[in-house]
């Protein structure tokens, strides 16, 4: 071999030599395959995810009828393919009941319809408070997203009966005609029953209205009701200072009754939350009847056999579980209260009526506005004789509790002396006496709309009714000559106010301070001795 091939050989070695060493090894390559076949062969295989999807078969104005979920559970929430949500209410071998949470008219036959696996649930926490929400606590004010805790279900087991104390402490609700008569507790469930127009939501929003002076925290849940009306409810709370420790929810007409049926859970599980803390919650139902039709009309759009007044046979229990979630809770369980005021429409002051008796039985007791006095411009139109309060004395400051007996029984004495004195009989001076005794006494319990009493207020006002103080007059001087009263003792009873807030009873020296107080207001007022 000459020297020019030599020298060409050991050229082409040197250029092949980098090109070997920038190459990965072949080795390398089957140890990184080997370790990715390990790895993949070490990984548990994830469990096969079943996924249940059933179909729309009918569709009515706010329920639909589903097949294929057979192993759906009651009151299990749906998700529909065009995004509506519903709740199993009817549980048949073939085909489930939904009631609709949306419009009906987005759903199609043939739609898919897929298991959640949860129950309806509510947004819980402090960031509700001064939000007007929807049935599901969706925000209906325009103030953005709510921040809510938690979500909690909106169905829940009554507390037992272990977990239940007494109703002792008093809750005012600034009204001298309840609060002197029908006393109002802490846990209490107290129903407000009437005819249409006779003033049943105002007296719930007053009560809400005079918990300014406290720290309860309070729950409007309006059912059934126009929009105008309660944006007059949130004008009121706003006004009134109470907007910032208030929740509305509203479940207006407009929306489907399957949003109506479920926004008086909602709204006990929103006040549940609170309860638990160990605050007093406040919780007015208005009403309860557009509730108890909602449910009639989802279960016969579901094919329920109908019953009493076409309402199903389980609408009693509806409302019991709802009601029985309210009441007085021991420290064990938290220590707060939640007081229910459900409301009730009657027709024609029919007592007797299907969803008014059973309201009746469940509560404890009942604030009923006769359209009688509604009719001779008697406001609040609270008939003493058909309103009751089970609770009795126990929820009352002992202060109006001396007051309350004889203030039933005057007016009462003189209902008869008045039915009688109609025939035009003549009548002696002591009848006549007591006729404007009892009228003096009617009158005084007159009251303004959103104007609250504090308990002192009420207390010298009633007082001086009773001692015929305010006999003789009548119409506008009688509502000045009120305002003075009240004005003094605002002024001027800061010592019995106390005793009043400690429930203390009402000591001879202080009544006659009241007497003596209402004597001179009358004075000042009228110029001369009353």
């Amino acid at each position: 071999m000459t020297n020019s091939n030599l020298d060409s050989l050991a050229q082409s070695s040197t250029n092949e030599q980098p090109r070997n060493q920038n190459e990965s090894p072949d080795l390398d390559v089957d140890e990184q395959f080997q370790q990715w076949q390990q790895d993949i062969l070490a990984t548990p295989t994830p469990e096969p995810v079943l996924t249940e999807v059933g179909r729309v078969i009918e569709v009515g104005d706010g329920v639909a009828v589903v097949t294929g979920l057979a192993r759906a559970l009651a009151d299990e929430l749906l998700i529909f393919e065009s995004g509506v949500r519903g709740i199993v209410l009817d549980l048949e071998p073939d085909r489930l009941g939904v009631i609709l949470l949306g419009p009906s008219e987005l759903i199609h036959l043939d739609e898919d319809v897929r298991r959640t696996r949860k129950v309806i649930s509510t947004p819980v926490g402090p960031g509700l408070l001064g939000r007007v929400v929807d049935a599901i606590g969706r925000p209906r004010d325009g103030l953005g997203a709510i921040s809510a805790v938690a979500e909690h279900p909106v169905e829940a087991e009554a507390p037992g009966v272990l977990s239940r104390s007494p109703i002792s402490r008093p809750l005012a609700t600034g009204i001298k005609a309840i609060d002197a008569a029908v006393p109002v507790g802490h846990g209490q469930r107290e129903l407000i029953i009437g005819d249409r127009q006779t003033g049943k939501t105002s007296i719930a929003i007053d009560t809400i209205l005079n918990q300014v002076r406290s720290e309860v925290i309070c729950i409007y849940c309006a059912i059934g009701q126009r929009g105008d009306a309660v944006s007059r409810v949130i004008g009121a709370l706003k006004k009134g200072d109470m907007m910032a420790r208030s929740i509305v929810m509203s479940a207006g007409d407009e929306e489907t009754p399957g949003l109506a049926y479920i926004a008086p859970y909602a709204a006990m599980t929103m006040a549940e939350y609170f309860c638990d803390q160990g605050r007093d919650v406040l919780i007015i139902f208005d009403d309860l009847t557009h509730h108890a039709r909602s449910y009639r009309e989802l279960s016969l759009l579901l094919r329920r056999p109908p019953g009493r007044e076409a309402f199903p046979g389980d609408i009693f229990y509806v409302h019991a579980r709802l009601l029985e979630r309210a009441g007085q809770f021991t420290k064990e369980v938290g220590g707060g209260s939640i007081t229910a005021l459900p409301v009730v429409e009657t027709q024609a002051e029919n007592l007797s009526a299907y969803i008014p008796t059973n309201l009746i039985s469940i509560t404890d007791g009942q604030i009923y506005l006769s359209p009688q006095l509604v009719q001779i411009n008697q406001f609040p139109a609270v008939h003493q004789g058909l309103s009751v309060s089970r609770v009795g004395a126990k929820a009352q400051s002992r202060a109006l509790r001396e007051v309350a007996g004889n203030l039933r029984v005057t007016l009462s004495q003189f209902e008869e002396l008045e039915d009688f004195a109609r025939f035009g009989t003549r009548l002696d001076d002591a009848t006549r006496a007591r006729l404007a005794r009892g009228a003096a006494v009617r009158d005084s319990l007159r009251q303004a709309e959103r104007d609250p009493m504090p308990a002192v207020e009420q207390l010298a006002v009633l007082i001086a009714a009773m001692e015929g103080l305010l006999d003789g007059i009548e119409g506008q001087p009688l509502l000045d000559a009120m305002l003075r009263i009240r004005s003094l003792a605002r002024q001027q009873l800061q010592e019995v106010e106390q005793r009043i807030t400690n429930n203390q009873e009402l000591r001879l020296q202080d009544r006659r301070l009241i007497i003596e107080l209402a004597r001179s207001a009358l004075e000042t007022h009228f110029g001369t001795n009353a």
